[in-house]
């Protein structure tokens, strides 16, 4: 049985793993809610080939100085940085990610919680892999448009991709959509992570709608474009300060 611990670093120890070669596992994702998923680890060493297309399009559309927010294994940041030749700055919570990071070249890797960053500017922001989630919840949404315009560079955007999970409620006969609104925003999830023989203490993790999203932004001084749909109810948004 798996330990619970409050602060394990479920993804850094899987990327660790995975660099050095250290019989890595997948990934286990819990909710209460769903079944669980498995995250494989592989997936997260990704080349720009292999990415989803929306990943590819944000990719193309960075410019500038980039903050790469939850860089992971340092993917899409390898691929500004060594294909595009841009300046990035990947930043994850996890040290043993950023410390893979530096292993695979990436100069500029910091342990780093964005919330936290101060006295920067930049020019893109890259929020990737529903990169919105560290937000948690809707209520703290000013919170994060607060920290976007301070990070800004002028003329700068912001790049980032979510779901609308209301296709998690269309009822089978005939297509209608049922959400008990007074159980909050449908978006609003509780995880737990697992890797080996670690698990995680639940985190709060947001999906945004791309109409929920532009209402936020608008209000919060963001004009906020569609750029693309995905394959599977997600989407890729840019922002730019009005």
């Amino acid at each position: 049985m798996s330990k619970l611990h409050k602060n394990p670093d479920i993804f850094g120890d899987a990327i660790s793993d995975f660099h050095h070669k250290n019989n890595p596992e997948n990934i286990i994702v819990h909710s209460s809610d769903f079944d669980d998923d498995e995250i494989p680890v592989d997936y997260l060493f990704r080349n720009f080939q292999e990415m989803p297309d929306l990943e590819k399009t944000a990719l193309q559309r960075c410019r500038g100085k980039i903050l790469d927010v939850g860089c992971g294994a340092g993917s899409h940041s390898r691929y500004l940085q060594q294909e595009k030749k841009l300046e990035v700055v990947p930043i994850d919570i996890s040290e043993k990610a950023i410390e893979t990071c530096k292993l695979r070249g990436l100069k500029n890797a910091r342990s780093q919680d964005f919330f936290q960053l101060e006295n920067e500017k930049f020019d893109t922001i890259l929020l990737l892999m529903n990169g919105v989630g560290i937000v948690g919840k809707l209520e703290n949404l000013s919170r994060f448009f607060k920290k976007l315009a301070e990070m800004l560079a002028p003329n700068g955007k912001v790049l980032l991709d979510s779901s609308d999970l209301s296709y998690l409620f269309e009822a089978e006969k005939d297509g209608g959509v049922w959400i008990d609104v007074s159980q909050g925003y449908y978006g609003e999830m509780t995880y737990r992570t697992s890797y080996k023989n670690e698990t995680s203490a639940a985190f709060d993790w947001l999906y945004l709608d791309f109409e929920t999203l532009k209402f936020a932004a608008e209000s919060h001084g963001f004009n906020c474009e569609l750029v693309q749909k995905g394959t599977h109810y997600d989407y890729l948004a840019e922002l730019k300060k009005m």
